[in-house]
């Protein structure tokens, strides 16, 4: 006769199998030590890893095989855009959030484009990293509310191509070498550190002065130092 309290075998529990597994890739170790912090104090979030380069993070993404990865624009050997583009390449369907110091009118849609799944500012960091980083885990795309109207009017013809600035129509490696004119990094090392020719750093610059009605060297420079400070104005 059976026993009325058949003994079954209870699984233990495994709350492992539900943390998402989080990895950080930006060059500031004050930065990745803070945001560790503030996910793990978070219940079924993780960090599995960190990186402070794009190198490194590419590497991290293959072995760690994360749920998400939390990208910063700004990397010492490659611009976030182009590490974003190859974590896709490399490794398809790859949750990405973007979080950086740069104004997301200008990086949100192309690193919407580039394969991110959020967009947010590091200065929204404290108060809206977990929930951008729980929708992105959900399957949803997190951008601000100022950045999804400006989508909004994009897809519903709303927003006119002409109230576009200029510098929007640059392509992501253009930026890129807008940003290291800016810098004062001269046409042979942009070559070196985008991997091209030093012909083609010279197409772009005249691409961009086209774009830009800009005529000569000297304003190109005189217009990337003014965009560089914008930029990382705080």
């Amino acid at each position: 006769m059976p026993s009325p309290h058949p003994h079954t075998s209870k699984a233990a529990p495994a709350p492992e199998s539900c943390v998402k597994r989080l990895l950080l890739i930006d060059d500031h170790p004050i930065m990745r030590h803070g945001l560790a912090q503030l996910i793990r104090s978070e219940e079924g979030l993780d960090v599995c890893a960190e990186a402070g380069n794009a190198r490194d993070g590419l590497i991290a993404v293959g072995e760690h095989q994360p749920d998400l990865v939390v990208i910063d624009l700004t990397l010492p050997d490659k611009n976030g855009l182009e590490l974003l583009k190859d974590i896709q390449a490399m490794y398809p369907g790859t949750l990405c959030l973007v979080l950086s110091m740069h104004d997301e009118a200008m990086y949100g849609e192309r690193a919407l484009r580039a394969g991110a799944r959020g967009y947010i500012m590091k200065e929204a960091a404290a108060d809206h990293l977990i929930t951008a980083a729980r929708k992105v885990l959900s399957g949803g795309i997190y951008v601000s509310d100022a950045m999804a109207s400006r989508m909004l009017e994009q897809v519903t013809g709303q927003r006119q191509k002409a109230a576009a600035s200029a510098i929007e129509t640059l392509t992501d490696r253009e930026l890129e070498v807008l940003g290291m004119i800016g810098q004062g990094v001269a046409t042979k090392l942009i070559a070196e550190k985008l991997s091209i020719s030093a012909r083609t750093v010279e197409a772009h610059r005249a691409h961009i002065k086209d774009k830009l009605a800009i005529t000569d060297g000297a304003a190109l420079v005189r217009y990337a130092v003014q965009w560089i400070e914008q930029r990382d104005r705080l």
